[in-house]
């Protein structure tokens, strides 16, 4: 005797999903930041190149040991390490000594990703995490910037890059003085700005022409990896637009109030980390708010955190503790911005 009774699956929401893989998300972002890549390579040459691929394969290696001792499958070919790995050399300074590179990136993946138990659980972006750490723990190297466009960059390695596991870095500066082409402060944009009220031109911030961490100074083509993205949708378009209208509504008054003293919104948007954090960093799917007001509010935020840190905080910049402190409070945010359930009563005395 046959069964005909009906037989109904429920599910939980959302019931209709776009035919797409978190490999395939985390691949395209990869995608995304090559050229960035590529740019930090041709900018500061060899130093750059051997940066990134420290940064990553010790993050792929870190990731595999840590779900090996976790008992948990790998999940290595799921590309979300891979991008750790770039996106924490991309924020470290050119000629950053490769084992220094290396804690950063066992760092990133081990507090920032695996101790909260993998890709879907970490609170804050693990690049930022590891960056954090390395900038606590090597002050001084992480603020020795290089001039980018070296006659000889291809050839031979910043003289910091391969210093010994625990041994004190070289003075870069002599060689500075030797090797670059002009005379070169070592202070970078935001430096030259905030201590000595020199901007720099518009033209220089876009296409990279600065000094600064290896993957942060081109704006121009990390907004052209955004609007990828964002055309393919697969990064939340508002972050970005968030973080960077936040930004120039914060720093837009006070420059109106002291243009000398305080810049002009444009170089606040091109300068530093803030493009790169805005696009590939605080767009983090895991570490950012799902609801429509609290996406508003959270970039926001960091966009307005940024400014302050910059304008009257000891640092030259503040995107990282900016976005770190923006992921702490995600979880907060999404719940007050909780939109109401359809067919519920609002909050408020009974009727």
């Amino acid at each position: 005797m046959t069964d005909n009774k009906l037989k109904i699956e429920l599910r939980t929401s959302p019931h209709l999903k776009q035919p797409i893989s978190v490999q395939q998300i985390m691949r395209n972002v990869v995608y995304a930041l090559l050229p960035v890549c590529a740019f930090a390579v041709f900018a500061f040459g060899i130093s750059a190149l051997a940066l990134l691929m420290v940064t990553t394969l010790t993050c792929v290696a870190s990731e595999a040991l840590f779900c090996r001792l976790s008992g948990k499958p790998s999940t290595v070919d799921d590309w979300s390490v891979v991008i750790t790995g770039l996106l924490l050399g991309l924020t470290l300074p050119p000629g950053f000594p490769l084992w220094m590179a290396a804690v950063a990136a066992l760092v990133a993946v081990g507090l920032g990703k695996a101790l909260f138990g993998g890709l879907g659980y970490n609170v804050m972006n693990p690049a930022l995490v590891g960056r954090a750490f390395v900038q606590a723990a090597f002050p001084v190297s992480i603020t020795t910037w290089t001039p980018p466009f070296l006659e000889d960059r291809f050839s031979q390695f910043i003289p910091s890059t391969l210093t010994a596991p625990f041994m004190q870095p070289p003075d870069v500066s002599e060689w500075i003085r030797n090797a670059a082409s002009d005379a070169f402060t070592g202070a970078t944009p935001l430096a030259l700005q905030k201590f000595e009220q020199i901007t720099t031109s518009t033209g220089d911030l876009l296409t990279g022409m600065t000094a600064g961490s290896a993957g942060e100074t081109s704006a121009l083509i990390i907004l052209a990896g955004g609007v990828y993205l964002a055309a393919r949708r697969m990064m939340d378009w508002r972050i970005p637009l968030g973080v960077l209208l936040g930004a120039a509504l914060t720093s837009l008054p006070f420059y109106l109030l002291d243009s000398v003293r305080y810049p002009d919104p444009l170089f606040v948007l091109l300068s530093g980390g803030l493009m790169l954090g805005a696009v590939f960093m605080a767009s983090d799917m895991v570490a950012s708010p799902v609801t429509p007001a609290g996406v508003w509010i959270y970039s926001l935020f960091i966009g307005f955190l940024t400014v302050i840190i910059r304008l009257f905080g000891g640092l030259t910049e503040g995107v990282m503790y900016a976005i770190l402190l923006g992921n702490a409070i995600s979880p907060l945010i999404s719940e007050v911005t909780q939109p109401r359930v359809f067919g519920a009563r609002r909050k408020g005395p009974p009727a």
